[in-house]
């Protein structure tokens, strides 16, 4: 069974940094696909971010719209984490963030369904 494990959110002002971290176990790390999915209040779910596992051609990474270009995803497979970089925080941003692992096919990595494994979530609020 994996286990996972989200930190590193807090309060940040419009325009800081946060990045949140994700500590797997109990599981072949490298073989899974990792997201970021977020929920506001009143919202759906939305993704985030997700990144590959390692293949030959090493990983591919994906983003939401809303994230592009101010959020980063990437992975330790040495430490067993996969971390989210988030830059030029918006108040929009504020969401609980939680991370989920797949062994599945990347075509459904954009979407909750496609996961496996989810975190508890950590909390990002920004204040305007």
């Amino acid at each position: 069974q994996v286990q996972l494990v989200e930190s590193g959110g807090g309060l940040v002002q419009a325009g800081g940094s946060l990045r949140l971290s994700c500590a797997a176990s109990g599981g072949t790390f490298s073989r899974f696909a990792m997201g970021w999915f977020r929920r506001a209040p009143g919202k759906e779910r939305e993704f985030v971010a997700a990144i590959s596992w390692i293949s030959w051609r090493g990983v591919t990474t994906y983003y939401g719209d809303s994230v592009k270009d101010r959020f980063t995803i990437f992975r330790d497979n040495a430490k067993n984490t996969v971390y989210l970089q988030m830059n030029s925080l918006k108040p929009e941003d504020a969401a609980l963030y939680y991370c989920a692992a797949t062994s599945g096919s990347a075509q459904r990595i954009r979407v909750p369904e496609g996961y496996d494994y989810w975190g508890q979530g950590t909390q990002v609020t920004v204040s305007s």
